[in-house]
């Protein structure tokens, strides 16, 4: 089996950037890597899109359901294929992305139960960057979704630290990239002793 790590954090935290980056690192070892995100852009995926950049509009409960049932597509495609030839799989948010920010508008507990049966990474990686730093990085962008407000993002973040274990470790997002992709990489390394990787030699 090979080794799922998901990347976590506020909108503008660096999550896709240390999600690339860490894909990178394993391409350049010649390792069997997938990097993959959520929402996805499958069909599912789009309706959620569509939702977040306010091209159309349902209830709140309509879509976290959306989310996760693109999450279930997202399982049964990509993932756990990927997982069972030895893969290493990295996502650009999962599924404490729906439970913190979905925790806004509906019940926390209710999030946690739809999508308490979807498998758990090996390894989440939660950066931790301030509202107020995300806000001004997110002001350079063409546009901002929903949920992108500095007193929103904190309630998010308090919702996010509450998940920190042995397998939800907190980075520090503030830090130069590279030093960031390190702490990263060994915190990666770390875990994935044990687990069987696919080389692509």
């Amino acid at each position: 089996m090979g080794f799922f790590v998901a990347f976590e954090g506020l909108d503008g935290s660096g999550s896709s950037t240390q999600a690339q980056l860490l894909e990178r690192h394993f391409k350049f070892r010649k390792r069997a890597v997938l990097l993959t995100k959520e929402p996805t852009n499958n069909l599912i995926g789009g309706l959620v899109r569509g939702q977040l950049t306010h091209d159309w509009k349902s209830s709140m409960e309509c879509l976290q359901l959306l989310f996760a049932a693109d999450r279930a597509h997202h399982l049964e495609k990509e993932i756990e294929p990927a997982l069972k030839r030895n893969f290493v799989v990295i996502s650009d948010r999962y599924k404490s992305s729906s439970i913190a920010f979905g925790s806004l508008e509906t019940d926390k507990e209710w999030l946690i139960k739809i999508n308490e049966k979807f498998r758990e990474p090996d390894l989440t990686i939660l950066l931790k960057v301030s509202p107020e730093t995300c806000i001004k990085r997110m002001r350079n962008r063409p546009s901002i979704e929903l949920f992108e407000e500095e007193k929103k993002l904190e309630k998010v973040w308090n919702v996010y630290e509450s998940f920190v274990s042995e397998n939800v470790v907190l980075v520090d997002g503030e830090k130069n990239i590279d030093e960031i992709h390190d702490e990263i990489v060994k915190l990666v390394g770390d875990k994935m002793k044990g687990h069987e990787v696919a080389s692509l030699l």
